[in-house]
């Protein structure tokens, strides 16, 4: 892909931990640091690793708001943030700066005044982090719950699955926010028996805020996509959510009430490559986890993948890695 740098987009190592439970995987709850994945139990784990910020943190931490130059300061904006899934919420503005990022099957390239939105347990990676200046701000759901009446995302549908999660905010709008954000870091900074109480709150106003401005906007990115690229983000959420138990393009065509043939004309012609390569993709990150993540024997790894059997599995590996799964597991 091409930025408006002029840059070639960077390839990024995506991959998917067992966090998700849609697909019948076990919850995995530790932190692996592996040569290509970062599976994340806690905010003071993430400030630790990926931040690498040395400093003590209750592990029991809720929310840790602050802004992008302080949290990137000691991230390698090279290697940037490896591909990574959390289970707390993440929101930051970006007020300049170079900074890509992999949310879910999106990948692009922000721009100033972009807000990003990360509902937990979604994959996140970026590659390159240069001079980023804005606000962010990560939360855990069950921090915020008690000013909801139901679940976090039919309050505030920005955080579904399928809603648009990048926007780019006019200037009026972003400086709402970014004050929104200065509140509640002050907030956090500061000392008061009522700290809980009134960050819960000021979370709020924000989570107001977005919901008031992202409204229009994805109304509007919406109106302005075309066919091709609204069937493709489909195909990609329903893959998220199916890869492992289905794997024929047929079924997701059936699912989206078009032919399989049209189905693999849209993709390809949208971000060129075929379904079949998409869900090929999502597999194998799922088993580059579980060979480098947990203790799982080959054999458990294939059968809870839902291959035939060993031999398969291996195949698989041998043709997307040209490695076998034991080989392959050594280098992750």
């Amino acid at each position: 892909m091409q930025d408006t740098h002029g840059r070639q987009g960077r390839s990024f190592a995506r991959s998917y931990d067992l966090l998700s439970t849609d697909t019948g995987i076990l919850l995995y709850l530790s932190i692996v640091d592996k040569k290509d994945i970062l599976l994340v139990k806690d905010l003071a784990m993430f400030e630790k690793v990926v931040n690498r910020d040395p400093r003590p943190y209750d592990i029991n931490l809720m929310v840790m708001p602050g802004t992008l130059e302080d949290k990137h300061k000691n991230v390698d904006p090279s290697t940037g943030i490896r591909a990574l899934r959390r289970v707390f919420n993440l929101i930051y503005l970006l007020k300049g700066g170079e900074h890509d990022v992999q949310l879910g099957a999106e990948e692009r390239w922000l721009k100033h005044n972009d807000l990003v939105i990360v509902p937990e347990n979604t994959v996140y990676a970026s590659r390159y982090i240069h001079q980023c200046k804005g606000y962010c701000i990560h939360f855990r759901t069950e921090f915020i719950q008690p000013l909801l009446k139901g679940p976090l995302a039919a309050a505030f549908p920005f955080f579904d699955l399928e809603a648009e999660h990048i926007i780019n905010v006019t200037d009026e709008e972003s400086a709402l926010l970014e004050q929104a954000f200065k509140d509640i870091i002050a907030e956090h900074a500061r000392f008061s028996h009522e700290k809980d109480h009134v960050l819960r709150n000021l979370i709020h106003i924000l989570l107001l805020r977005i919901r008031e401005i992202h409204r229009p906007h994805a109304h509007h990115n919406k109106e302005s996509a075309s066919r091709a690229s609204e069937l493709t983000d489909r195909f990609k959420h329903l893959v998220e959510k199916n890869f492992i138990e289905h794997r024929q393009v047929a079924w997701y065509a059936d699912k989206l009430h078009i032919t399989p043939k049209h189905l693999a004309d849209v993709v390809k012609q949208t971000i060129a490559r075929t379904p079949r390569q998409v869900i090929a993709d999502m597999l194998m990150l799922e088993a580059k986890v579980l060979l480098g993540s947990t203790d799982l024997t080959i054999s458990q790894i294939a059968q809870q993948l839902y291959f035939d059997d060993q031999a398969h599995f291996a195949h698989f590996i041998k043709q997307r890695s040209g490695q076998s799964p034991t080989e392959l597991r050594t280098k992750l």
